[in-house]
């Protein structure tokens, strides 16, 4: 069998696993809706530089990126400000989301990888149980493993047959829709907090942040249910009362994008299938970052097909990338989506409580900040935690939210490491059922 590789779109994992198989020989193509030069939105991001490296992307030029600083956070009106310290070791870069893209592509270029834009991915094609290539609107292609890196929506995914296992959509309450936009300064006033996170920001679940810069105004506003223009003109209007920079003009961004928000994929392989990044919910479930994960899971991808000596690509085969992300990432961020729905469950004065008698503080931020796996945090501080719950007092409707958190957070856990170690299809849709109904 030949070694033909399709990525079906450009996503940040899709593009890293397919430069690391080129230079080991494979023959990659990858099919993207978008024409040349226009991906990536008009704002920066933030992810670990140390994935790069597990990824094998070289770092990008020192003018292109910026380390992150220290960030701070309060309820939605709460006066009280928790400031989480960034490490010396400075743990994430921020760049320009189109710089990402071209410096990942260009990487891949180098690398062998052929790419075709303006070919929007339609489908899988299928024979019997087994994904054998894409139906785009330039007709289809066939290969030997079809690497789905789509996003969220995949059409890919969404057009599995059922008997795969694999979950096609995704639910309302899993993902949080995201305006971000930079507006102009107008001033010079002096602020409490260079780059603020407010939670619950004007009595809606979600989250909030206005970063100022020397020569602009950062703005995101992320909602648990759609809104339009008319919600962004009150949350801007509600971010001004404590940021007198933010001024009213818009320089650029000013999209609609909506992120998952929940678990990685139970089941994210198939015969000739394997989904990565956006596409089998990588994103922590709390804040939507994935690039990194995406770029860890692009090298135990590669690592899986290459070890992969009958060339087939199985679920078999495959499962392996599955519990090796599951047990390096996947697991210790799973708990994080019982953190993020018991915070839907409050109301705000609920989160101000947690500022104002200190049941979350500055310590817990930047102790926070050190890890990448949740779950290692947990587990060393879940005594401090459950204490931290029995100290409040007055407040019953938060100590049962909170427990019922902690409670499930522990299932999760044990769940996740329950997860078959070797490929049984019987026994992996009956552990995937599981895992997933920790989650309903």
């Amino acid at each position: 069998m030949s070694k033909n590789i399709i990525v079906a779109g450009l996503g940040h994992g899709g593009i890293a696993v397919a430069a690391i198989l080129s230079k080991n020989g494979y023959n990659v193509t990858v099919y993207e809706k978008n024409s040349e030069g226009t991906l990536g939105y008009d704002w920066t991001d933030m992810f670990d530089p140390k994935a790069l490296e597990f990824a094998e992307i070289p770092m990008p030029p020192a003018d292109k990126f910026k380390y992150k600083e220290n960030m701070t956070f309060c309820g939605p009106c709460s006066k009280k400000v928790l400031t989480q310290y960034i490490p010396k070791h400075k743990t994430e870069i921020i760049m320009e989301r189109k710089e990402i893209y071209n410096h990942f592509i260009d990487n891949a270029v180098k690398c062998g990888v052929n790419i075709v834009y303006d070919c929007e991915v339609l489908g899988p094609v299928l024979i019997g149980d087994r994904v054998v290539g894409i139906k785009t609107s330039k007709g289809e292609f066939l290969g030997d493993l079809v690497i789905d890196s789509c996003g969220m929506n995949s059409p890919v995914r969404r057009n599995l047959p059922k008997q795969f296992g694999i979950q096609r959509e995704i639910k309302k309450e899993q993902k949080i829709s995201i305006y971000r936009a930079f507006y102009n300064k107008c001033s010079d006033d002096a602020i409490d907090g260079k780059f603020k996170i407010i939670l619950y920001a004007c009595g809606k679940p979600g989250v909030s942040w206005v970063a100022s810069h020397d020569d602009y105004t950062d703005v995101l506003i992320g909602r648990f249910e759609e809104f339009g223009m008319d919600e962004v003109e009150r949350a801007t209007d509600f971010l001004r009362r404590t940021n007198s920079r933010l001024g009213t003009e818009k320089i650029r961004g000013g999209q609609f994008v909506d992120i998952p928000v929940r678990h990685t994929l139970s089941v994210m392989v198939a015969n000739g299938y394997a989904a990565i990044g956006d596409s089998a919910f990588m994103t922590v479930p709390l804040i939507g970052s994935g690039i990194a994960n995406a770029l860890r899971a692009s090298r135990i991808l590669a690592d899986t097909i290459i070890a992969d000596k009958s060339e087939f690509y199985s679920a078999e085969t495959l499962w392996r990338y599955q519990v090796e992300y599951y047990y390096r990432i996947g697991s210790g961020l799973s708990p994080l989506e019982c953190v993020k729905s018991a915070l839907l469950k409050l109301r705000t004065q609920d989160v101000d409580y947690c500022f104002e008698s200190e049941i979350i503080t500055q310590d817990d931020m930047t102790i926070a900040s050190n890890f990448t796996n949740i779950k290692d945090l947990f587990e060393i501080r879940k005594m401090d935690i459950i204490q931290k719950i029995k100290g409040i007092k007055n407040n019953k409707r938060l100590v049962i939210v909170a427990f019922g958190a902690v409670a499930k957070m522990s299932k999760v856990l044990v769940v996740s490491a329950q997860i078959p170690k070797k490929w049984d299809k019987t026994k992996v849709l009956k552990w995937a059922k599981q895992y997933d109904k920790m989650f309903e």
